[in-house]
């Protein structure tokens, strides 16, 4: 018989945090024996989104188009429209691969899946619309792609996020009782779900704490969820469960907007209300990390001012940057690129904001994932590190590897599934399966 996989991809969960998991009664009795990575080096950026994308591809982003959460709008703030939708991904991911192969294939919230034309039963990561007059879970989610089948879902749970749509736990458990009623109902071959509770209490009260530690139980409570529903279906023996993260976070003491240095050095103008009247040069926040967009790129004048301006002021040392990179450099390092100039890097400590007034620094903002008391978006190698623990019948029991790139994760769940997927970055790793 064909092996089914579950993905559970634990939003900002770490090594550390493991450690705790597999004593915690759910994971000490399902998993106990885990095909383990132990540190997971992910993506730069490390951001949800562009690291979602990732793993259902199996490419950096430089090949999917993903480097951000938000919609891109250059000499714009930042809004709350993010890469909802699957018309956003350059490459095909592992969700089109099975379909390919004649799989069936579910995912809840994961991350620009958005009317997805290879997902049979999908809910994605996506919320209702202020601007949509009348906006209703229902309609958003009909709207980005889910069936009549999946809707009748949604209204079944929909009282579990009611009035905390983007709050957690409660979108959590709206998360996980529609996963396991999809695996009930549809049995599907591959199914991703990605909760983000652990992201959001880092973010709302730092790296490490008790907030922290009851999203770790909860976690817990997610594996003994999906078991039951797995052994309802009868699919429980022929399916690989994966517990997964995208990315660490580290503890920020100060939030620095270097478009406010724009400002003063001319390179942005404002109007009589504050706001952007023209623009050179504007950086967007990718939290720990930002871009740097020219308004001319192929402006080379304008290209080394901002060069150097940069650099004066990782010299200065009290900006918050620790290193600026071109966009040759992002990509020939980490596999990043896109339409910016310049990468800015935290100096370890600080998060970018993309205010434009005086003063360029200021204090936490958890209105904002970017500004909270911990975040993310550095360097894949600093702080704690993301996880993968497997069970089930691909996997060896106890099996233990050290650090593999996180898109080795897709070319594992592809061989597991018998799928095919050239040109992809990853490649299985062989040592945790049978």
């Amino acid at each position: 018989m064909k092996h089914k996989l579950i993905v559970l991809s634990v939003d900002a969960m770490v090594s550390e945090d493991v450690e705790k998991l597999k004593n915690m009664p759910n994971t000490h009795r399902y998993m106990p024996s885990p095909a383990e990575i132990k540190r997971v080096r992910t993506i730069y950026p490390t951001i949800t989104y562009p690291v979602h994308t990732a793993i259902a591809t199996g490419c950096y982003a430089d090949k999917t188009g993903v480097f951000c959460n938000n919609i891109i709008e250059p000499g714009k703030k930042s809004s709350g429209k993010w890469q909802w939708f699957h018309d956003s991904v350059k490459v095909p991911d592992i969700f089109t691969a099975a379909k390919r192969k004649g799989l069936t294939t579910a995912a809840v919230f994961w991350p620009v899946t958005g009317n997805h034309p290879d997902i049979d039963w999908n809910i994605d990561e996506y919320w209702t619309q202020g601007d949509i007059e009348g906006d209703t879970l229902h309609k958003a989610f009909e709207r980005s792609g889910s069936s009549p089948e999946v809707l009748e879902i949604v209204d079944k749970h929909e009282p579990l996020i009611r009035g905390h749509q983007r709050q957690h736990p409660f979108a959590d458990d709206f998360v996980m009782a529609c996963a396991c009623e999809m695996v009930v109902r549809f049995r599907p071959d591959l199914l991703m779900i990605h909760p983000a509770n652990i992201d959001a209490y880092r973010h709302g009260f730092g790296l490490w704490n008790d907030e922290v530690d009851r999203g770790i139980a909860e976690a817990d409570d997610w594996i003994g969820m999906l078991v039951r529903a797995m052994k309802t279906a009868g699919t429980y023996e022929d399916t690989d469960l994966v517990v997964i993260s995208d990315h660490g976070q580290i503890d920020i003491t100060r939030n620095i907007s270097i478009n406010s240095v724009f400002v003063q050095k001319g390179l942005i103008r404002l109007d009589d209300k504050g706001e952007i009247a023209s623009w050179d040069a504007w950086v967007m926040s990718g939290g720990t990390s930002a871009w740097c967009f020219l308004r001319d790129p192929g402006d080379a004048a304008l290209h080394d001012r901002v060069y150097a301006l940069l650099k004066e002021l990782v010299a200065a040392g009290v900006y918050g940057i620790s290193e600026v990179m071109t966009t040759a450099e992002a990509e020939k390092r980490e596999h990043l690129s896109g339409p910016f100039s310049f990468v800015l890097e935290t100096d370890g400590y600080t998060s970018f904001g993309e205010k434009l007034t005086m003063p360029y620094a200021s204090s936490f903002d958890i209105t904002d994932y970017r500004y909270g008391h911990a975040t993310h978006g550095h360097l894949p190698d600093k702080g704690p590190q993301p996880v993968f623990l497997a069970q089930g019948p691909s996997f060896r029991e106890n099996a233990v590897v050290d650090r593999r790139p996180i898109v080795d994760e897709t070319a594992t769940f592809a061989k597991i599934l018998g799928l095919d997927m050239p040109g992809i970055d990853g490649v299985p790793v062989d040592e945790l399966l049978k």
